[in-house]
């Protein structure tokens, strides 16, 4: 999160130590960072139409339906934009920073108040002290004066404050312009993180379906070779040993389709939670498991296009020119300031006449043996100026060891991927020449077993390496500062 006190920025209060590091920005956890455009082009999301339980003291809870959501990855992405809470809180903050902004802006405006007033009050001169025998000398009688006096007045008046010569009050004001800017980068980055979080976890859900449905194949195989190894043992031609062998096949399949049906039912719930829908809420993906070869993109383009799209750098060299404005303000402290307030209007008797009045002053301020606290504040917003620049001097070595990584990953998955295509295929001829010696009797079910269980390990572990390749692609787009807006180019979805 981003924000600025409003004091650091009052136009009546001589710029301090404390107001300069309230001016300095406080950024939350800066994570790496994603696109550098909002994904506008987006599906809308889409709707499910849940009945909320609505709890006391007007707190609303969403509720799932019976309906089944069809749910592709762009609306699973939509959808996990337009409700993740952390998105949500970085909007939000985004929002307070802006109105903090424009509440600076109108302290440097003129300040015009109207005002107006009537009264009545009753003031006895005897309780302050005043004698009738007093007005004796002036030609009154006593008896005719009334020692109590009612007094009603009537007041209008408009009144005008403004700042007129404030360098540091100008500075902060800057200051506060460049602060909108991050709080917008903040945002930006919440936008990627969720994109590379729903995308991923909608990418594992579909994994967890191809695995159900190579394990449910695999079952049905096995129901098909326990039905042969029982009609063999029964006609005399086949032995107890290829019966139990094959049922216990059987079984062992059975348990991994509970195994990966459950599995998925979890990621599941875990991306209704990413997409902030109630956990019971049932899906239908309706994309599969995208899969295309990676353009080679060099790593000098990739390292361009991440200095001018990670936001998490952007947001940096932001808050350097928060620190360079509120440096600049600290430096100007020594110039005098001037400001003027008065006002004019008219006073008089509610029932009587009335009187123009008016006050104007002018305010000059200079800083007199002020030096020792001046060069503080000049030291401490140097420090802050300096160390902002340190990061991002390592943050840019980060970035292009990060690309590297992620690099390296999309390579080396994308040759894994097709090592396990081939092992698939292989295991699946293997399981088919197994199968057919044992049906001609020329060898027992053993090879067929072993043979299933390799080509189970084959397709568990293609699924595996198809979900790291989808992924890492994810993370390097991640990493360039694209995800957002061009997630699909490197998933070739």
């Amino acid at each position: 999160r981003v924000w600025i006190p409003l004091d650091c920025v009052s136009m009546g209060v001589k710029v301090g130590v404390a107001a300069l590091a309230g001016c300095g920005l406080v950024a939350g956890a800066q994570a790496q960072q994603g696109a550098g455009q909002k994904s506008g082009d987006l599906p809308p999301a889409p709707v499910a139409h849940v009945a909320p339980l609505k709890l006391a003291g007007g707190l609303v809870v969403e509720q799932g339906t019976a309906d089944v959501l069809d749910l592709s990855l762009d609306e699973a992405i939509a959808l996990g934009l337009k409700h993740n809470l952390q998105l949500e809180l970085a909007r939000q903050n985004q929002r307070a920073v802006h109105g903090q902004v424009l509440t600076v802006a109108n302290n440097l405006l003129p300040s015009v108040t109207a005002s107006a007033t009537t009264g009545s009050q009753e003031v006895n001169l005897a309780a302050l002290g005043f004698k009738p025998s007093s007005v004796v000398g002036f030609g009154l009688n006593p008896s005719e004066f009334h020692p109590i006096v009612k007094v009603k007045t009537t007041s209008a008046q408009l009144s005008v404050d403004q700042q007129l010569f404030n360098v540091p009050a100008y500075f902060l004001y800057r200051s506060a312009q460049k602060a909108d800017r991050v709080a917008s980068m903040t945002e930006l980055n919440a936008e990627g993180a969720v994109t590379v979080s729903v995308g991923s976890q909608y990418l594992k859900a579909l994994a967890d379906a191809s695995e159900i449905e190579y394990a449910r194949s695999l079952e049905q195989a096995d129901q098909v070779a326990l039905r042969q190894a029982t009609e063999s043992h029964a006609a005399g031609v086949g032995t107890r040993l290829d019966e139990l062998r094959a049922r216990v096949q059987l079984q062992t399949q059975q348990q991994t389709v509970i195994h990966a049906e459950n599995n998925f039912a979890k990621d599941k719930i875990e991306l209704d939670r990413l997409m902030g829908l109630p956990a019971d809420q049932k899906l239908r993906l309706t994309d599969v498991s995208p899969y295309s070869e990676f353009a080679e993109l060099p790593l000098a383009d990739a390292k361009k296009l991440a200095f001018a799209r990670r936001k998490d750098l952007l947001s940096l060299e932001a808050q350097v020119e928060v620190a360079e404005q509120a440096r600049k303000a600290v430096k100007y402290e020594r110039l005098p300031s001037l400001s003027f307030n008065g006002y004019y209007g008219v006073l008089g008797e509610t029932t009587g006449m009335y009187h123009g009045v008016f006050a104007a002053t002018g305010k000059l301020s200079v800083p007199i043996f002020e030096e020792g606290q001046l060069r503080g504040e000049r030291e401490v917003a140097d420090a802050q100026v300096t160390g902002l620049r340190e990061q991002i001097a390592s943050l840019r070595v980060t970035i292009e060891s990060q690309i590297r990584s992620a690099m390296l990953d999309v390579d080396s998955s994308a040759q894994l991927v097709k090592v396990a295509r081939s092992n698939v295929d292989l295991a699946t001829e293997e399981l088919d020449q197994a199968t057919e010696r044992f049906k001609a009797g020329v060898a027992d079910n053993l090879p067929v077993v072993q043979a299933q269980a390799e080509l189970a390990d084959a397709q568990s572990t293609l699924v595996e390496t198809l979900y790291r390749y989808n992924q890492s692609k994810l993370m390097l787009a991640r990493n360039t500062g694209v995800v957002e807006s061009r997630y699909r180019e490197y998933l070739g979805h």
